[in-house]
């Protein structure tokens, strides 16, 4: 079986914990890889590493660190294929989405080609006799990424962008179950020609988390996962006196008007809420029709659309809809999930648990489940399901329907699909959720946008990519300078003296 390694220093390296993590394909149930979980003396020796590499990495002028950007992003695109193939074999996803995953990514290190012009400061001439200001922004030092399971390619890029452009060095700690992407990443950044050092990778569990966010070295973190620990993460890492950007989970809405295209709406539903089996935190899980009537034409809409999905192993062509869940636990917490719902009183109107595929009885597939007639106070509501399951909650007005996203503990994404323009004004400007979508189901920014949600869903004041990413990694000072040609000598005592 094979064995993986940490990458540190611009090469794989053995762990020497004699802890490992398995490493399983979805699809088949099976382990196809040993994972070593790094120790805390493992991670101190890469980020003294780092700490070392990062000073040659900041002096390095930002145009340069943005031809490494160009040179690694065409190497990304050189290598679609096989990195796909990696998140499709660790991940379960189908092939055509693994692609997407990589190229979101993608779209973000495209972005960070022009880290120059987001890096630059300001300037004051004049600002007083014989007095100039300026500021410039300056990397903040060793920056750590600790990054989920359900996207391989895409978040690991989306942290390591920005972070290592503008002239930090990062430890990335992968999801244990969804490895390999990153090391190929990392493979590929040092081939664009980044500095052996400024980007390690150390592979590990809780303890490594805990390691780095005690560390004093780290001087920053950015996490994707659930939201007890992204708020745990973010009060560890407060508390030790880093910068944290945490986000977490979901629980996304999408309302359809009386008015709305409910042919466009229901395509939108079945697309937002089952692909990547749901493991996404945008995904819509909830849809809020407006009106029975409105509820009763798209739950006939929903229902041969989703009896059509294709579940099965991305090995099994591109047609597959989607494929497995991560886990065997998750597999059995979302059927424990639709049980619980039926025994509240919603209606299953189309039910996938028990789902097997010839060949691969052992995966851990889920078939696409509709719930209808969901009430706030059932399990299925106030869960993140993170799995192919789609409740909807009826509203009996367009206000009824508003109140049901605004109380919501989660503010990641919304959508609303209408053909009025004033409720959809009415509706981005009131919503009290992060992200909006008007007839646009899953309202990811893109790359020179930020992404970040509110209330439970994130813990920070800043978004991941985009400027707020530059903000985050980096730290602004700021210098008032006085040259003395011309200016009489004279002691102040006072801040008039600028003036």
């Amino acid at each position: 079986m094979e064995e993986l390694s940490h990458w540190i220093d611009g090469k794989e390296v053995k762990g020497t914990s004699g802890r490992f993590s398995d490493v399983m394909n979805p699809a088949t149930g099976e382990v196809i890889a040993r994972l070593p979980l790094a120790t805390p003396a493992e991670l101190d020796a890469a980020v003294r590493s780092a700490e070392k590499a990062q000073v040659g990495w900041a002096a390095t002028n930002p145009q340069r660190r943005a031809r490494v950007m160009m040179k690694f992003a065409q190497l990304i695109q050189d290598n679609m294929d096989a990195l796909a193939e990696l998140v499709s074999r660790e991940h379960g996803k189908t092939l055509p989405d693994a692609r997407g995953d990589v190229q979101r990514g993608l779209e973000v290190i495209e972005v960070c080609m022009g880290a120059p012009a987001m890096l630059k400061g300001e300037f004051t001439d004049n600002g007083g006799p014989g007095i100039d200001l300026y500021s410039m922004r300056q990397p903040l030092g060793v920056v750590a990424g600790i990054t989920p399971f359900n996207f391989p390619a895409m978040i690991p890029l989306w942290k390591m962008g920005p972070a290592l452009v503008s002239g930090n060095a990062m430890i990335l700690k992968p999801s244990e179950r969804v490895p390999s992407t990153s090391i190929m990443l990392a493979k590929l950044a040092q081939q664009a020609g980044l500095p052996d050092g400024v980007l390690q990778v150390v592979n590990g569990d809780k303890e490594i988390v805990d390691a780095i966010l005690d560390h004093p070295t780290v001087q920053a973190v950015g996490f994707v996962g659930s939201t007890p620990i992204a708020q745990y993460i973010y009060g560890r890492a407060a508390t030790n006196g880093k910068r944290a950007q945490c986000f977490g989970g979901a629980k996304n809405h999408m309302l359809i008007m009386p008015d709305a295209d409910l042919d466009k709406a229901a395509d939108a539903l079945v697309g937002a809420g089952f692909g990547a089996a749901g493991e996404r935190c945008m995904a819509i899980s909830v849809a809020v029709p407006v009106g029975d009537k409105t509820a009763d034409a798209l739950i006939e809409r929903l229902i041969p659309k989703i009896e059509k999905l294709k579940v099965g192993p991305y090995t099994a062509g591109e047609d597959v809809d989607f494929g497995p869940v991560i886990t065997k636990a998750a597999q059995e917490r979302i059927d424990r999930l639709i049980e619980s719902g039926v025994d509240q009183g919603a209606k299953l109107v189309v039910d996938g648990r028990g789902l097997k595929i010839q060949g691969y009885e052992n995966g851990f597939f889920c078939g696409p489940s509709l719930f209808d007639n969901v009430t706030r106070d059932m399990e299925i509501y106030k869960e993140e399901i993170f799995g192919p399951v789609l409740s909807t909650v009826r509203a009996q007005s367009y206000e009824d329907a508003l109140n049901l996203v605004m109380d919501n503990d989660y503010g990641n994404g919304t959508a609303i699909y209408t053909a009025d323009g004033d409720t959809a004004r009415d509706f981005a400007s009131r919503v009290n959720v992060g992200m909006v979508g008007i007839n646009f189901p899953i309202p990811v920014p893109l790359s020179y946008y930020s992404f970040g949600g509110w209330k439970k869903s994130a813990f920070g004041d800043l978004n991941q990519y985009g400027p707020d990413a530059f903000r985050f990694y980096t730290k602004t000072k700021t210098v008032t300078a006085r040259w003395f040609s011309g200016i009489k000598d004279g002691v102040a005592l006072n801040f008039k003296a600028m003036d």
